[in-house]
């Protein structure tokens, strides 16, 4: 599915900056950790830090009066900026590029004598894309045998060229930006406007430009800064946690609906996790909250500038344990004010917007989350926690749908039928719906449909996918809202998918048994599957636990499962309910009791007064053992059945066993 829309100079603009902030971030990222070694090696072995060790810090004079170089100086110098120009030349050609890239800025970092982050930023990928534009010229033409030999001197040669060029021509301008760079914070702070710059960095990090800010001016300024004087309080301007949970405790306190319900979750994703782009879309439903960030964020770096305060090396990610692993030795008193400070400023101005603004609409949280991500330009994992609370995205074209559940053998399986018989109803015949357990997803569907409990685990495996939660499986509006995307989709095609017009045929076996549904003609596996005297009119038990416990020894009598397997019915309610919507709840095992089931089975209870089931009012439980998938033709069934309303009613009224069976559509033949 292809949508052609109007050019946008300004998204477009965005988009590159975000291009370009994400390729900066990605030569830093990944060397994280060496920026974490050095930072701790310097604060803890330096002249000023817990632990001094001339040796090590790089202070004082070995017995022979020679200086000691310790491991501090190299590390900055050559070590992290060569890992940086190594990362960006691969991501351009590979290990062939990073090699050159590598090669090109020592050059860079021999000809200017600091510490060349931004040289590294240049002439890595620089050595690379050369290299690959050189390569291509005599591709192909390398006589057979002389491939290494050309390849290892072109790489060779070409490397020390960029090294004499980067040496001469490179290390001056860059010097030149550096210090000019430097300069102009140092008057910033000794001004005292250095808290302005939260003007821009604060909404800069709300529309994803903070990488190409963060990585591309401050981390490498910062390191500079650090490098001199021991510390930097730059490496706090965009990473303090303060602002942003300042938001999310106004929206804990005073929010409405979804957003208030989620709030606290977002809020410790962001602090102790470090992840700041889950509070975005917060800001996003209430563009003036941006006012609070921007509060919070002056407040934070004034107080950092006040006290002299400040990080040995970039808090990566914005944990406030990253940040207090990373603070200066004298600096922990003003860090964690800056941070307490931020989020106060914050949080009181976000109250005020909050509390103003109570008695309008509660603004979409889902659909600013798919304002978030639409503009990131991938979907975030952190903001799966958020996307619960709303509806269906649009994305990509949606060929495959996957349920997933623990086992992916009940309530999976139960949903799939639901919404599988509403896509075909609707001609969407080229959309497939399976099902299947959390531990076997692959990240090869287009959408993933999982219940909000488990959101997070199937987010993990399915990065690339549109998520949809749900707490009713059986009844739930999303279904139909995946019907209308589908049918946008469908709109938006040039040919018409095959199938699409007219009324949907009657699945195919074939069909069918590609879609895990098991389709009952001349079938041995769903014989005996539902046995009549596993079918109980009048149940006895009275609530949850004793409900399971009937399936249970139902399963027992048909001869399915053991002990072990009831277990595992109470054992995965305790972890998510199993309760589908329409009166209908249907305990089953966990993925691990899968080895107690002897055979497949299916039993059916109906309660005269509805069991509380986790504050949901149930009237008929079904139980299930499935082995081999024999079981899930009699669960696309009994899905049809219940997300009927009049067959629901046919159920209630049922005054025999044979009647029961009959709705459930000669579930024996």
């Amino acid at each position: 599915m292809s949508i052609t829309a109007a050019p946008n100079r300004l998204h477009a603009a965005r988009a590159g900056v975000q291009k370009f902030g994400t390729f900066l971030s990605g030569m830093i990222m990944p060397n994280i950790g060496a920026f974490i070694a050095w930072g701790l090696i310097t604060a803890l072995f330096i002249k000023t830090g817990w632990l001094p060790v001339p040796a090590l810090g790089g202070f004082g004079n070995d017995p022979s009066g020679q200086p000691y170089t310790g491991l501090v100086g190299p590390m900055i110098t050559y070590m992290l900026p060569l890992l940086i120009a190594y990362t960006g030349g691969k991501a351009v050609y590979d290990v062939r590029g990073g090699v050159v890239g590598a090669i090109a800025t020592m050059g860079v970092i021999i000809g200017a004598g600091i510490p060349m982050f931004i040289g590294a930023m240049i002439m890595g990928p620089l050595g690379g894309w050369t290299m690959k534009k050189i390569d291509a010229i005599w591709d192909g033409k390398i006589r057979p045998g002389f491939e290494m030999l050309v390849n290892n001197f072109s790489a060779g040669i070409w490397g020390a060229l960029l090294a004499l060029f980067g040496f001469f021509a490179i290390s001056p301008v860059v010097a030149g930006i550096s210090n000019f760079a430097g300069g102009v914070v140092q008057f910033m702070v000794n001004a005292g406007i250095l808290p302005l710059t939260s003007i821009f960095i604060e909404p800069a990090k709300v529309l994803f430009l903070n990488n190409a800010v963060n990585h591309g001016v401050l981390t490498p300024l910062g390191i500079q800064q650090a490098a001199s004087q021991g510390k930097s309080i730059l490496f706090l301007l965009e990473a303090n946690p303060g602002p942003g949970l300042g938001v999310l405790l106004a929206y804990m306190f005073f929010g409405k609906g979804a957003a208030k319900a989620s709030a606290p979750g977002a809020a410790l994703i962001h602090f102790i996790g470090g992840i700041h782009e889950i509070y975005f879309p917060y800001v996003l439903m209430r563009p003036l909250l941006i006012l609070a960030t921007i509060g919070g964020g002056m407040t934070g770096i004034a107080t950092l500038a006040i006290t002299h305060a400040g990080l040995v090396a970039p808090s990566a990610p914005g944990s406030i344990i990253a940040v207090l692993a990373q603070t200066s030795r004298d600096s922990y008193v003003g860090v964690i004010l800056s941070v307490i400070l931020a989020c106060t400023v914050s949080f009181i101005i976000a109250s005020i917007i909050l509390r103003a603004s109570r008695n309008r609409e509660e603004g979409d949280l889902a659909a600013a989350t798919a304002h978030m991500e639409e503009m990131k330009g991938r979907r975030s994992m952190a903001s799966t926690l958020l996307r619960g609370a709303g509806g269906v995205a649009t994305a990509t074209e949606i060929k495959n749908i996957v349920f997933a559940c623990d086992a992916g053998m009940g309530s999976s399986a139960m949903g799939a039928s639901v919404l599988r018989n509403k896509i075909r109803a609707a001609g969407h015949r080229h959309v497939t719906v399976t099902n299947q357990s959390i531990a076997n997803l692959t990240d090869t569907y287009d959408l993933v449909v999982v219940h909000q409990d488990l959101a997070l685990r199937a987010g993990e495996k399915t990065p690339s996918a549109q998520l949809v939660t749900v707490d009713n499986f059986m009844g739930s509006p999303k279904y139909d809202e995946i019907v209308d995307l589908l049918n946008e989709q469908a709109e938006t095609e040039a040919v018409p998918f095959p199938g699409v017009a007219g009324k949907a045929e009657p699945a195919s076996e074939a069909e069918a048994a590609a879609a895990h549904v098991a389709v009952p003609h001349h079938h041995a596996e769903t014989k005996h599957v539902l046995r009549r005297e596993s079918v109980v009119l009048s149940g006895s038990a009275s609530d949850m636990a004793g409900a399971i416990d009937e399936a249970g020894r139902l399963l027992k009598a048909a001869g399915a499962v053991d002990d072990a397997y009831v277990a595992a019915m109470h054992e995965r309610e305790s972890s998510v309910s199993t309760f589908m919507g329409n009166g209908l709840a249907i305990p089953h095992g966990t993925n691990e009791a899968k080895p107690h089931i002897a055979a497949s089975a299916v039993t059916f209870v109906r309660y005269s007064e509805p069991i509380n089931w986790q504050g949901q009012a149930v009237k008929f439980v079904v139980g299930i053992a499935g082995k081999d998938k024999e079981h899930l033709g009699i669960l696309a069934k009994i899905a049809k059945v219940f997300g009927d309303r009049e067959q629901v009613a046919r159920l209630e009224a049922a005054q025999s066993v044979d009647e029961v069976l009959d709705i459930f559509g000669r579930v024996n033949a």
